[in-house]
């Protein structure tokens, strides 16, 4: 269950985990309403059976309930989701912007992260994870020849190395940056416009995580990352100078 989207579980568990005395439901009731919210006490008792069925509460005899351990999690889960969907918001707006200079500080973010998942990549890829890498670069290089897009190959090909870099935490970072799909799009357009390919780089990186070097690894993807850097660089000031020279038109 989604406590963070119910309308009385998340407060109520809120509630109870401030207080060091078992409650029942008219404090819980009086606490609602010192925040200006009205609700019965008939709700508030059946969501309290509830969060006693799922194990969020406690009850302790005619005094009321406590919170366990389980129900302090769920809300410190609550509370990271939300963060997350905050920060995730951001990004997406950061992201799908059409500004050359916001995708220049999500590539700067990017290189922080990449390096050290291409690093530990390297260290730590299973022979089935390798096996991945390749048949994702592969799949790439066939989209690439029959003129198909390859945004998603791209994410795919990054994604694969986040992934078993073996940190859960550098992995979501990277799917915040890039799941959305609209970075590479705009980087494979990009690629066209500058007439570079970036498919050697790939090649470069997955080369030194096969051979097990982490220094060649990390170097291999901080150079793909540099070139993109530069090349959103070209672009933008492509894209003003044509702005200028249409203004000047005018």
């Amino acid at each position: 269950m989604d406590i963070a989207k119910d309308k009385w579980k998340r407060p109520i568990l809120e509630i109870i985990s401030a207080t060091e005395e078992p409650v029942g439901s008219w404090f819980i009731v009086s606490e609602f309403k010192k925040k200006g919210i009205d609700v019965s006490s008939a709700t508030i008792g059946r969501e309290l059976n509830e969060l006693e069925t799922l194990g969020y509460v406690e009850r302790i005899g005619f005094k009321g309930r406590i919170i366990t351990v389980l129900g302090r999690r769920i809300i410190e889960e609550a509370r990271t989701t939300e963060t997350l969907d905050y920060y995730r918001n951001s990004l997406d707006s950061l992201i799908n912007s059409d500004v050359m200079e916001n995708f220049l500080m999500v590539l700067e973010a990017r290189l922080t992260i990449e390096r050290q998942t291409a690093r530990l990549a390297a260290e730590r890829i299973t022979d089935e994870g390798m096996a991945e890498l390749i048949e994702r670069y592969e799949r790439q290089k066939d989209h690439e020849r029959d003129n198909l897009s390859i945004a998603k190959d791209d994410i795919a090909f990054h994604g694969c190395i986040a992934r078993h870099s073996g940190n859960k935490a550098l992995y979501s970072l990277y799917m915040m940056l890039s799941a959305m799909g609209q970075q590479s799009e705009l980087f494979e357009q990009l690629r066209h416009r500058v007439g570079d390919n970036y498919t050697p780089y790939h090649s470069r990186v997955m080369d030194a995580i096969k051979a097990r070097d982490p220094e060649r690894a990390e170097e291999a993807m901080s150079d793909h990352i540099t070139k993109l850097m530069l090349d959103v660089n070209q672009y933008w000031n492509e894209y003003i100078e044509l702005k200028n020279n249409g203004k000047q038109e005018q």
